[in-house]
């Protein structure tokens, strides 16, 4: 059996006074170091048509380059979480809000990365002229794009299944909004929060290279990154600088695992929400040492009295709930007006829609377009059954078994965060070589960027279900298919269907980059619609452009109204812990 190799808080603490904090103000002096030596980079003057430093393929440029857009993946995660909290929280506890919030949130997610980045790239370089920071806002915004929403879905439905007993109990002590947010909704949304936000951090290097190649009044620029560097390799066809791609963006992800995730994983386990703790707790060094460490607790300390008086003045903003809600006749009316007014909005936009269309690209194109949408919801179908029928019993083996995630999280971590679009240059010579269609090599190419989020909601599903009832499962004699009918598929039903939204979405937004693919002067083109966005893209032809993105919008929207919603609505009403 394996040792930890790593000494426990108490051996820690038996150590020559300070060595912990000696270890901790290093740390950070040189994680800040790093960042203002990375961020100097960002500020340097730029104005259009001026050209940006050209990528070298010289292997020892790699780590400035991975240290960029690392560290333009941890401000999009930043903007992601607060995006999250404040989105999920009102569509959450705001049945009007909910109604238009929602739905929107499934028109962005449908949005690819490439039609974010088209629209914002001129006002985020208006909003700093003359200088780099208006490319590197916008790279930064497509990143945020790439991760925001399937963390924002899954904080929304944390919210809508929390514990009826727990909901209660709150609204009967009189608790603040304040309070009940962050005593209750954050803690027991955190374990889903922490899994979908490693795993939308992983969404975001599949888009890097997108995001750092930008285009502006027809002129393409590229920012210094990893993304950058292996688009560079692509087309000069260097195999040796590729290779050398891959071993960077492979340290850097087993350094963000033990220095960021892992600790937050660790971290979070004190939110289960049981009677009886886990049988072995996730396990960090970095939080072993956080813990031992006195500074960190010396600035807890000192920040207390701003702390309390922020929650005094946040906790008076917002009055309790009160534990009577009962719909007056005024309200129902104003419900009627109110859904009116949406249908109206509607009814215009569509109006306008339809004449954008006769007026520019015609109905054939339409057509055209639907048909394109057609075959690539089946590579999405496809995608979701797959998934769904080998990564959830993995999901849940790792998430009921403390030490195998211990082994298995951060090779999970590793494939989920490791761009799949670094190796497919790889799969194109594959592809040529095996004489595989891209018709059906692309759904293989879909799965390595979506097929995470069922994986990931499906462990945090399964960590979420209590250890009582596991063992109170066991005790009973439920085995094999009885007790995926009375418990698993009941407790990670809710998490699963989060999953299969953001996979569906991802899988929609991968296929941007997945159903055309390239080596060197080699193309392969698969029928699909996210090959009419990519070229629409690459001939800058607006109306065509807008109608790919509109017909993508429509397919997911309408899949989710159709199909996810109803499931939601399961997940709250009958699976529901």
């Amino acid at each position: 059996m394996l040792k930890r190799t790593f000494p426990s808080p108490e051996a820690l603490r038996r150590l020559p006074f300070g060595l912990a904090d000696v270890a901790v103000i290093l740390g950070t002096l040189a994680l800040l170091a790093l960042i203002a030596r990375v961020g100097a980079g960002a500020l340097v003057s730029f104005t259009p048509p001026d050209d940006v430093p050209g990528i070298s393929l010289d292997p020892r440029n790699l780590p400035y380059y991975a240290a960029r857009s690392t560290l333009r993946m941890f401000i999009a995660l930043f903007f992601s979480t607060l995006f999250t909290l404040i989105y999920g929280y009102v569509a959450a506890n705001s049945r009007r809000a909910e109604q238009v919030l929602i739905p929107l949130l499934d028109i962005l997610q449908s949005v690819p990365v490439l039609g974010f980045l088209s629209v914002t790239v001129t006002g985020f370089i208006a909003l700093f002229p003359g200088s780099l920071l208006g490319l590197e806002a916008a790279s930064i915004f497509a990143i945020f794009t790439s991760q925001v929403w399937n963390m924002t879905f899954s904080f929304y439905q944390s919210l809508k299944t929390v514990p009826r007993e727990l909901d209660e109990a709150v609204t009967l002590y009189r608790l603040t909004g304040w309070q009940r947010f962050t005593r209750l909704e954050v803690p027991s949304a955190m374990i889903g929060l922490i899994w979908n936000g490693m795993m939308s951090f992983g969404g975001g290097w599949f888009f890097v290279a997108a995001s750092e190649a930008i285009s502006v009044l027809n002129q393409e620029y590229t920012l210094p990154g990893i993304g950058s560097y292996v688009a560079a390799a692509i087309a000069a066809e260097n195999l040796a600088a590729l290779g050398w791609a891959l071993v960077a963006i492979a340290l850097v992800i087993v350094l963000v695992d033990q220095l960021f995730w892992r600790p937050l994983i660790a971290w979070s386990d004190k939110f289960r929400m049981e009677q009886s703790s886990a049988v072995t707790a996730p396990e960090s060094w970095l939080l072993d040492l956080l813990k031992t460490a006195r500074i960190p607790r010396l600035l807890g300390q000192a920040l207390t009295p701003v702390t309390e008086r922020v929650n005094r003045i946040l906790s008076s903003l917002t009055p309790p709930r009160s534990p009577y809600t009962l719909e007056s006749p005024q309200s129902s009316l104003g419900n009627r007006l109110y859904n009116l007014t949406l249908l109206v909005i509607i009814a215009a936009l569509i109006a306008i829609g339809l004449h954008f269309i006769l007026i520019t690209v015609g109905l054939g194109e339409v057509f055209k377009t639907a048909w394109l949408g057609f075959l690539t919801l089946l590579r999405v179908v496809v995608l979701l059954i797959f998934a769904t029928l080998v990564w959830t019993p993995i999901g849940v083996a790792i998430g009921f078994n403390p030490k195998l995630a211990r082994l298995l999280q951060p090779v999970v971590q590793f494939l989920a965060s490791f761009p799949a679009n670094f190796i497919f240059p790889f799969a194109t010579l594959f592809f040529i070589r095996a004489h595989i269609s891209i018709e059906w090599g692309s759904i293989l190419l879909m799965a390595l960027g979506a097929q995470w989020y069922i994986l990931f909601n499906s462990i945090a599903g399964a960590m979420s279900i209590p250890t009582d009832l596991r063992e109170m499962a066991t005790d009973v004699g439920l085995r094999s298919w009885q007790l995926w009918r009375k418990l698993i598929i009941p407790g990670i039903f809710s998490a699963w269907v989060t999953g299969g939204v953001t996979a569906s979405g991802g899988a929609w937004n991968a296929s941007i980059v997945s159903e055309i693919v390239s080596w060197g002067q080699t193309t392969l083109t698969a029928t699909g619609l996210g090959t009419y966005i990519t070229k629409a893209t690459e001939a800058g032809d607006w109306p065509r452009i807008t109608l790919g993105i509109s017909m993508m919008s429509l397919y997911v929207v309408g899949l989710n109204r159709v199909f996810w919603r109803r499931l939601y609505h399961l997940a709250e009403t009958k699976y529901h812990l």
